[in-house]
Formats: C-alpha cells, sequence, structure tokens
C-alpha cells in the first residue's frame, strides 16, 4: 500500500469522518458540458479538461477531503463505443491528474485523498447485462492498472449491482497493487439492484479486504434502510445518495428538489449513524458538500 494509501486507512480507522466530493458527470452537465451516453463524463477529459479540473477544484474550496477522478467512464469497453478505446491508459492518466492538481492544489494544508472510479463495466443499473468472469478479472485488471500507474490513492469500486463484479473489481485492485474501497447500489430497501441482499454482499467483500464499504447512488429515502446493515459489519463504511433518476440517454437526470441544507441534515443522520465517510453522488453539487462541511465544523 502506498503511504498515501495508508494514511487514508489511518484516517478511516481514527479521527473525524471524512467528506468526499460530490458529482462530476451530473456537473458537467450543469455547467453546460454534453455528457450523454455511452461516453457519460468521458469526453469531457478531452475537450473540456479545464472545467473538470475546476469542478475539483470546487469541491476542495467546498471542504471535500476526497476527491474521485474523473474516471467513471474510461474503461477499454465505453471507450471503444466512441472509437477510443486505444486512449483508455491516456484518458485515465488525465483524469487522475486533473484531481490530483486540485487536490494538490488545496489552502488548508490538509491532505486531499484521491481516488480512482472503478464502476461497473456496463450500466450501473442493469445486473442482467454484467459480463463473464472471465471479462471482468481482465477488463477490472486492465483499468486498476491504469489507475494504479496514474498515482490514486486508493481505488473507488463503485455502484456495483453485483456481489460477482464487486468482488471481481476488488481482486483487481489487489493485483494491481492499490488499496480499494468498495461501494453497492440499493434502489430500494436493502438489496442491491440483482435483488441480492446488501448484508450477504457485505459479507462477501469483507474477505478481500477492503479500506471501507458503501452505499452509493441511491436516494437519500434509501438509505435509512442501508444503514443497519454497514453499521452491523466491522469495516469503515460510507453514505453517497444521489438527487434524481437514471436517464437512457444523458445517464442520470439531476433534480433540484433537495436544498443543501436538507442534504446536509441527512447527511448528518448517516454519521449519527457511524458513517466515516460521506458525500454526494448524481445530481449533487459543491454546495451540498459546503453544506455538509459546514456542520461538520459546527458538530
Amino acid at each position: 500500500m502506498n503511504s498515501s494509501g495508508l494514511g487514508l486507512a489511518a484516517r478511516l480507522e481514527s479521527g473525524p469522518p471524512l467528506l468526499l466530493d460530490g458529482a462530476t458527470g451530473t456537473e458537467l452537465e450543469r455547467r453546460g458540458v454534453p455528457t450523454g451516453l455511452p461516453l457519460w463524463s468521458a469526453p469531457a477529459l478531452i475537450e473540456q479538461p479545464r472545467v473538470v479540473e475546476a469542478i475539483h477544484a470546487d469541491y476542495v474550496a467546498a471542504g471535500a477531503e476526497i476527491l474521485t477522478a474523473n474516471t467513471f467512464r474510461t474503461q477499454r469497453r465505453t471507450l471503444e463505443r466512441g472509437g477510443l478505446a486505444a486512449r483508455a491508459a491516456e484518458l485515465t492518466e488525465r483524469a487522475v491528474a486533473l484531481a490530483r492538481r486540485a487536490a494538490d492544489g488545496a489552502r488548508s494544508g490538509a491532505p486531499v485523498f484521491v481516488l480512482g472510479s472503478a464502476p461497473t463495466l456496463e450500466d450501473c443499473y442493469r445486473p442482467d447485462l454484467v459480463p463473464d468472469d472471465e471479462a471482468l478479472s481482465r477488463e477490472h485488471l486492465e483499468h486498476a492498472r491504469h489507475l494504479a500507474a496514474a498515482g490514486v490513492d486508493a481505488v473507488l469500486v463503485e455502484t456495483m449491482n453485483t456481489t460477482r463484479e464487486a468482488l471481481a473489481a476488488l481482486r483487481a485492485a489487489r493485483r494491481a497493487g492499490v488499496p480499494a474501497l468498495v461501494s453497492f447500489v440499493c434502489w430500494e430497501g436493502t438489496r442491491l439492484l440483482s435483488g441480492e441482499p446488501l448484508s450477504e454482499a457485505l459479507d462477501a467483500v469483507a474477505g478481500e479486504h477492503p479500506l471501507a464499504v458503501g452505499v452509493n447512488c441511491l436516494p437519500p429515502s434509501n438509505v435509512p434502510a442501508c444503514l443497519t446493515a454497514l453499521a452491523a459489519q466491522p469495516l469503515p463504511f460510507a453514505v453517497y445518495a444521489n438527487l434524481g433518476e437514471p436517464d437512457d440517454e444523458k445517464g442520470f437526470t439531476r433534480s433540484e428538489d433537495c436544498t443543501p441544507a436538507a442534504f446536509a441534515e441527512r447527511a448528518v443522520t448517516w454519521l449519527d449513524a457511524g458513517a466515516r465517510i460521506v458525500g454526494g453522488c448524481c445530481g449533487t453539487g459543491p454546495d451540498h458538500i459546503r453544506a455538509i462541511a459546514q456542520r461538520l465544523r459546527t458538530a
């Protein structure tokens, strides 16, 4: 484990909770950058890298202590659909570099960790599309190696809709020599989109020794249903909910119904339940993270 990964592990074990950033894809869309499927946020790395870096910097200014690099769709499988498969390593490296520059520009003097996003290879909301085991192993390993070479502090295996793919991505990170966190999406109740109980998924991934487990890209209203399972297992856990709904054309339609202050109120309840990392997923922005940071300062 690299020194930054050790620092992240130590912080998760003791000290105050960590504040994760919010969305990148929907924030790009909010700022006028196209994010249509299938490439989602990846083209911005070529066409609007300054906007990507500005988003990361705005999250740091808002108080985020963890940034997620814009590698959500820089896997070869996705880029191939836009004729960019050969640029998988290059775009992954660029995404991490943009996040790292923003992290290094933090004025607080405290370290800002950079995670590399490693989502499902196919649609996050379609567990029926999860590839076979051989493809999962091969493709997640390639992405993990790209992230490791780019210098991430850890891999964020996120928005997992099956235990099988979560395990493949965690094992790939281990083979690439970089620590990992893993997070599942539970849209309704305490089951993954595959139908598997969250508690069983958490038990299964514990054997891969992730730095933390969690849930993400779920409605804030469904987080309470997941907190019991998260709190019952021994690993640090994270919660970063979304604001909006999946969209077949744009990927995600953000909602403005939940104000930053209201989102922060919900985040406080996640912290009260024992969460060691809180933040936002699709639909959230720097204002939501700033509101959480303000609540943390006054807690």
